[in-house]
């Protein structure tokens, strides 16, 4: 308990403070592009289709990543949005707002099925460098991970067989 006397809301708008806001501050990305709390139909309806694989195959790692947090993002303010709308007993929420949901969904599906791809490409390879004897995989930074074979070792490489052929059965 304290004796000094709690502070009254300030009722009348004209008479509050006005506070600056960062107009690139992060929590932004909580809201709309018209920075409102609540989506319209007319703000969900024209948004897009999902990307296909195809169009993520010739993404980035950094690319991939960055469309993985962007979806998330809206995931979550469409989540938002359905909670507040659900709050204020709204609409619970509007057709536009789940197809976008989905729509959402199917992109990082779709972007979990290129890393997968992705993964099992990079093990088929490691499983081939390890049986090639020009790729050393413990390699530091002072000796060198590919180290090719000379022409003239390549050329005698080939021609043993080709002796061993001519040669005929023994």
């Amino acid at each position: 308990m304290s004796k000094q006397p709690l502070p009254q809301p300030v009722l009348d708008p004209t008479k509050r403070s006005k506070i600056p806001v960062d107009s690139n501050h992060g929590l932004w990305g909580f809201f709309n592009k018209n920075r409102k709390a609540l989506s319209t139909r007319e703000d969900v309806i024209g948004t897009g289709r999902p990307w296909t694989v195809e169009e993520l195959r010739h993404k980035s790692w950094e690319d991939l990543h960055s469309l993985w947090y962007i979806c998330c993002k809206e995931r979550n303010r469409l989540a938002t949005e359905y909670k507040e709308r659900k709050r204020l007993q709204f609409v619970p929420q509007h057709e536009g707002a789940r197809k976008r949901d989905m729509t959402i969904r199917q992109t990082q599906a779709k972007i979990k099925h290129t890393l997968t791809e992705r993964w099992y490409a990079w093990e088929e390879a490691r499983k081939v460098a390890e049986d090639d004897p020009e790729v050393n995989l413990k390699a530091d930074l002072d000796t060198p991970a590919y180290r090719p074979r000379s022409f003239e070792d390549e050329e005698e490489v080939d021609e043993q067989p080709r002796a061993a052929a001519a040669a005929g059965p023994a």
